[in-house]
């Protein structure tokens, strides 16, 4: 299966277990592998033919920016419900890294990474865009 791979993508969020983290915000990193058949695209070399990453972007944006969670494991679970609800691909694999993660050690990076396809999630409508 072919794949488009967006990495980076980061906004400040409300998320955490603290209530600092809720009132402070921090910034969340996210990585995306989308997996899809990028023939067609490939054959009309028109962006309506695949899946737009500037739009994939926004939609991870708003995600985290929406209304705050506990765990980023469930974050990650709605970034890649929002994308398989929101654009035409297959499954995907979503990276959630919060790297001023309240650890009390010295540390480089936490992350959870999660993949879902549409089958995860019954009866999903979307993937236009």
């Amino acid at each position: 299966m072919d794949r488009i791979e967006l990495r980076g993508v980061t906004a400040t969020g409300y998320h955490g277990v603290f209530d600092f983290e809720r009132r402070e915000g921090q910034p969340f990193v996210v990585d995306l592998v989308m997996h899809r058949d990028f023939r067609r695209a490939a054959e009309t070399d028109d962006v309506e033919d695949t899946a737009h990453y500037g739009l994939v972007a926004e939609a991870v944006t708003a995600v985290i920016e929406g209304p705050p969670v506990n765990l980023i494991e469930k974050l990650a679970v709605l970034i890649a419900r929002a994308v398989l609800a929101g654009f035409d691909v297959e499954s995907v694999e979503v990276t959630v890294h919060k790297p001023k993660a309240p650890i009390e050690v010295p540390f480089g990076d936490v992350a959870v990474v999660v993949s879902r396809s549409r089958a995860d999630f019954p009866g999903l409508e979307g993937g236009s865009a």
